[in-house]
């Protein structure tokens, strides 16, 4: 039986900014994980070059059950921060699009960042190891047991994730082990992922699979999405939508994916700003399916707009049909069969309810000791590194008070 002060459970990002934290603050830290290295997920981010953190980040971009429950470890550790320790260590970086910021080499250099200041902080990390059980101890605090021995600990933080990716080793046992408490966990679904479409709309597009175009996407708002936001009216995202040979992705479609509930609309403009029909309306202009494809290629891919004009052409080509015809490009409205699922989720929405938590240091309000940080809390960030900075926010937090 080894004692520490501090057992982190998960060696991911979350997981090693909560070990860094209390290691700095002269706490005897071990992390465990059950993969060969730490920082799998990391490595595999962002094409391979980790979208670390995106500038914009606040908590009004996380989804929920309690909406502002992450404004206090939002606010304690911002994306300023995340930046100062990656120009701490030189590694050279970019920002993309709305904010994004990446590596400008590798995500290694990520991986090799944390386990630096693990390294720095006297933290231990323990890789290749299996939990085999976390009870408390009569005396008091926690003891886990593990295939690589027990530890017997003060305090206990749960960064093993969600359900997301299950080839790199994703499962349900943070879930598990806060029900063992008799902690509650809001329903967990696939969130930032592609959609399938139903019968219909499958026949008409899948053939276009890899075909792409500028499109905003609203998913129908619900009691559920109202809850988890406290918006009234959709979340209008404008990025790159993808057909795919099963429904549509690319990243307006993860994004609303994650405010999509079944049986339920996405909205999709694929001419936002533009009026593709003006053409059509002009003085002795042809008005005929020809003439509608010419006018929608600038804005579709030729492939795409033909098929839009096959499935949409209008019986006459009055003003009025043109008219619906423009409305039609700005309003597709799309009832997905489903997702992709967990398989191809970036993150998994749902997990340990909030109202169980300190919102300042992630503590289980019942359980003194236990805590639990990053994606297995009910805590959902959209794409573009917002979720990579929930994770350093809340390990943070975490690890200030473990």
């Amino acid at each position: 039986m080894q004692s520490v002060d501090v057992v982190v459970l998960g060696g991911g990002a979350a997981g090693l900014m909560a070990a860094i934290e209390a290691g700095r603050r002269g706490r005897r830290v071990v992390v465990l994980d059950h993969a060969e290295r730490v920082g799998k997920k990391i490595l595999i981010s962002g094409g391979g070059r980790c979208n670390f953190t995106n500038v914009n980040a606040r908590a009004e971009n996380l989804l929920s059950g309690n909406p502002h429950f992450a404004k206090s470890a939002m606010a304690g550790f911002r994306p300023a921060d995340i930046v100062a320790l990656v120009e701490k260590h030189g590694i050279p970086y970019h920002e993309k699009t709305l904010g994004q910021l990446f590596c400008d080499r590798s995500a290694q250099e990520i991986v090799t960042m944390l386990e630096r200041e693990c390294r720095d902080a006297s933290v231990t990390i323990v890789t290749g190891t299996t939990i085999g059980a976390v009870r408390q101890a009569d005396a008091g605090g926690f003891v886990v047991e593990s295939s690589s021995g027990a530890f017997r600990a003060a305090s206990v933080i749960v960064a093993t994730g969600g359900l997301s990716i299950p080839k790199m080793g994703a499962t349900d046992f943070g879930y598990r082990l806060a029900t063992q408490f008799g902690i509650g966990v809001a329903a967990c679904r696939p969130a930032l992922v592609p959609l399938v479409f139903g019968e219909e709309d499958r026949e008409n597009w899948c053939d276009l699979s890899g075909l792409s175009a500028e499109a905003v996407a609203e998913a129908e708002v619900t009691p559920e999405t109202r809850k988890m936001t406290g918006a009234r009216r959709p979340v209008p995202f404008r990025e790159k939508l993808l057909v795919t040979h099963r429904g549509l992705s690319g990243p307006v479609i993860l994004q609303a994916s994650s405010y999509w509930q079944p049986g339920k609309t996405i909205a999709l403009d694929l001419a936002p700003g533009v009026r593709w029909t003006a053409p059509l309306l002009e003085k002795n202009a042809r008005r005929d399916a020809a003439a509608a494809v010419a006018a929608l290629r600038p804005v579709l891919p030729a492939r795409m707009a033909e098929r839009w004009v096959a499935v949409h052409a209008p019986q006459g080509w009055t003003n009025a049909a043109i008219e619906q015809m423009e409305r039609g490009l700005h309003e597709w409205r799309v009832i997905p069969a489903g997702t992709e699922g967990y398989a191809k989720a970036e993150v998994t929405a749902g997990g340990v309810d909030t109202s169980e938590l300190d919102a300042a240091t992630m503590e289980a309000k019942r359980v003194p000791g236990l805590y639990f940080i990053g994606e297995v809390v009910d805590v959902t960030g959209w794409l573009g590194g917002y979720n990579f900075q929930w994770a350093w926010a809340s390990g943070a937090a975490a690890g200030r008070s473990a």
